[in-house]
């Protein structure tokens, strides 16, 4: 990759694995900024179980909880983070673990519309209330591919797909346009690699940190504040603590956490021409490889 002041760093790993300390660490060493690609960082009102940072940080705590975000919302204003940053003369650390967030953030995608109005919560009324089996049916009658790809038990995805037919739009066409590696500037994606068991005990770890610092209080006062949006309902921890004793919540949001982190750790392999990096050291460490590995690419000044 050619030296250019207009290139972009971009950090993704699963949760628990040190995204938000060494993309500070690494804005401190160079003078950038870091934008979050997480789409539960975008809530404001959740700060603890949703680990939002406390360096100032693009695109977190944006929207209040009754917003319905969207990829295509999000990735106008990361667009625009991006570019501001670049403008400026600074490099722009794009960092998060969810998968659609950052390719949103680095690429033009084409991205399906948003669902019309009540057509979400009228499809999932009707694969509650019909069960996972005729929802899928109806998705097989109104795009074979899609259902094809999808598994009926997969409720979110199977109601995103229904939504789409109504809008003349497929949910395949879109997720195989994810993995082009065409970026908006140049860039490089590095993989923070941690071993599944360390993993898991960073995520319990965090967890409990997460409680200790006042989670149930937190998840309390935001569902007495008032309407909660389907995109903020998926915070860890918010329906867990809403509706469990506090051991019960904290080990299901744990598991919950862990099932996610393999996902992402799987979502790390697809990504095109992502450099994986040992992060089982500290920040500073692993901050200060990824800046020798740019520098060796022609992409920051040494």
């Amino acid at each position: 990759m050619p030296s250019s002041p207009r290139s972009v760093l971009a950090l993704y790993g699963p949760s628990a694995s040190g995204k938000t300390a060494i993309a500070g660490a690494i804005a401190d060493r160079i003078q950038g900024e870091v934008v979050s690609a997480d789409s539960m960082q975008v809530y404001a009102g959740l700060p603890i179980i949703t680990a939002q940072p406390q360096r100032a940080t693009r695109l977190v705590a944006i929207w209040p909880l009754s917003h319905q975000a969207t990829v295509a919302e999000y990735a106008l204003l990361a667009h625009a983070a991006v570019d501001e940053i670049l403008a400026a003369g600074s490099t722009p650390i794009v960092a998060g673990g969810t998968g659609l967030y950052l390719r949103a953030a680095l690429t033009d995608l084409r991205l399906p519309p948003p669902p019309a109005s009540g057509g979400r919560e009228r499809w999932e009324a009707y694969y509650d209330a019909r069960g996972p089996r005729a929802a899928h049916a109806q998705l097989e009658e109104r795009d074979p591919e899609a259902a094809a790809a999808l598994h009926e038990n997969d409720r979110r995805r199977v109601v995103r797909a229904l939504e789409l037919t109504e809008l003349g739009e497929s949910l395949v066409p879109a997720e195989g346009r994810l993995w082009t590696e065409e970026t908006r500037h140049p860039t490089l994606v590095f993989g923070l690699d941690v071993r599944p068991e360390v993993l898991a005990e960073r995520i319990e770890r965090r967890a409990r940190a997460m409680f200790d610092a006042g989670a149930e209080d937190e998840v309390r006062a935001a569902l007495a504040a008032g309407l909660i949006s389907a995109t903020a309902r998926y915070a860890y921890g918010l329906d867990e603590i809403a509706s469990l004793p506090r051991e019960q919540a904290l080990e299901s949001m744990i598991r919950r956490t862990r099932r996610y982190a393999a996902y992402q750790r799987k979502w790390m392999r697809r990504i095109p021409g992502l450099v994986p990096i040992d992060a089982e050291r500290t920040a500073d460490e692993v901050a200060e490889d990824i800046l020798a590995i740019t520098r060796e690419r022609g992409i920051l000044a040494a």
